[in-house]
């Protein structure tokens, strides 16, 4: 029997480290003191879609708790066990506010976000992760993960009321009046997990091969201690780490290809045509998606379990022509008016969306800890401020709960919560099953029944 491990070892190289899944001979060590677990930890992450559902293919019809798949929902049928579908949950200090920008900040804590020329910003509250960060996340590398897709904005919509667009930018807030800044370049959010050291001389080019490449990957600057661990590790533990080490190095194989430098090219009579800014993939899926393992792999690696991603900003204007069927950026579709053939396309593109949720929740299905799965000892909330994008519709919002908490939440059904219920119920109940003592959150009347 080999002498157990701690759950915080760490495989160490120069300019390198690299946070273990969860393995066997941990399971052998007592746990004792903070450093050591007897058990894979829960996790929490909250997951933002801008612009709001087409409603009626949001939310089923009848009022039992099983229910038919909507269109919205076909893409994650077969996840259908392992979430609720949450119902009547609101933000009620958002109602008769401009349609976007205060509904993005107060997602995760319910506050009434005050007009701001953005140097005075107050949304009236601190949001759902960082509380939790505050109390936990001591006990991880990082407190919390931040992560998105879209650069924050400036400037104050007069045409929307007068609310400054850096509003519409951030769902993660430290207090009242400090975003939290989010990772959009998957490369740095995936350094920001594997890798420390002090950085190269200014100015001065690494030589091949050297440990602080940016090219290096952290698992070969880790390979001599990666060695030395195997050599001590069950033959579970050994295929356990062969899965783990190909899913980090198929991450960085994925990031490292889309942000190869392209050939210029020429066009007659015209300066060559630089390249799009370094860092982030042209495809919009890749990107999402490479955003979405680096939010697994800090999970699973226990570099943090508290995490937000913003899939698009308030009156995000991504265009999504890469759709079969649709000509046109998200925020412009949807506001429909009912118009059939825009409303289709609309519907497309939060269809992608959830498509998209289904690749994250499949993934964090098949990583196995210990009998459980990452998914199991998740609880991973997806959701929009906005019910309905065409009319900005707020009450009913359009919600999945996923994973079951480490068998806390019973998953497979719909739960309808009394009408008009605030959101931030549903924050103070997750907020204590993560171990976080708090009476209240917000404007909640109580932690959300019916989760178990």
């Amino acid at each position: 029997m080999h002498k157990p491990i701690s759950r915080r070892t760490l495989l160490r190289g120069a300019g390198a480290s690299v946070a273990l899944p969860w393995l066997e001979i941990m399971q052998a060590a007592p746990a004792k003191g903070p450093d050591k677990l007897p058990e894979p930890p829960l996790r929490m992450a909250y997951m933002f879609m801008p612009n709001g559902t087409v409603s009626s293919h949001w939310t089923p019809p009848g009022g039992g708790e099983d229910y038919e798949i909507t269109p919205h929902l076909k893409p994650v049928a077969h996840l259908k066990k392992d979430f609720l579908l949450l119902e009547n949950l609101w933000n009620e200090k958002t109602a008769g506010r401009n349609g976007h920008w205060p509904k993005v900040p107060a997602w995760l804590h319910g506050g009434y976000v005050q007009r701001s020329t953005g140097k005075d910003l107050d949304v009236g509250g601190t949001s759902v992760d960082q509380m939790a960060a505050r109390h936990l996340g001591a006990r991880t590398p990082l407190p919390s993960l931040e992560l998105g897709l879209e650069p924050p904005r400036y400037g104050i919509d007069n045409i929307g009321g007068g609310f400054a667009r850096i509003y519409g930018s951030y769902i993660s807030w430290r207090d009242p009046h400090t975003p939290v800044p989010k990772e959009i370049v998957p490369q740095l959010a995936f350094d920001r997990i594997f890798r420390n050291g002090p950085s190269p001389t200014h100015g001065a080019e690494p030589a091949e091969g050297s440990p602080l490449r940016d090219d290096a990957s952290v698992l070969d600057l880790v390979k001599d201690d990666a060695k030395r661990l195997a050599g001590r590790a069950s033959t579970a533990d050994k295929i356990k780490l062969d899965e783990y080490f190909e899913a980090v190095r198929s991450v960085e194989q994925r990031i490292e290809s889309s942000l190869r430098p392209k050939k210029l090219w020429v066009n007659a009579g015209k300066a060559p045509m630089e390249r799009p800014p370094a860092g982030i993939p042209e495809n919009h899926q890749d990107h999402l998606r490479q955003m979405m393992d680096v939010l697994i792999l800090a999970f699973w690696t226990d570099t943090t379990r508290i995490a937000t991603l913003m899939l698009g900003d308030a009156q995000s204007g991504h265009d999504y022509s890469f759709l079969d069927g649709v000509k046109g950026a998200f925020h412009s579709l949807s506001h429909h008016r009912e118009e059939l053939s825009k409303r289709d396309q609309y519907e497309r593109i939060v269809t992608w969306h959830v498509e998209q949720i289904a690749y994250f929740l499949d993934k964090m299905k098949s990583l196995d800890e210990g009998g459980t799965s990452l998914l199991h000892n998740s609880m991973i909330v997806f959701g929009s401020s906005l019910k309905c994008g065409n009319k900005h519709e707020i009450e009913n919002l359009p919600l999945l709960l996923a994973g079951q908490g480490k068998g806390t939440i019973r998953s497979g059904r719909r739960l309808r919560a009394t009408e008009r219920t605030p959101f931030c119920n549903l924050h103070l109940a997750l907020l204590q099953r993560m171990g976080v003592e708090e009476k209240s959150f917000g404007d909640s009347t109580g932690p959300l029944a019916g989760l178990s």
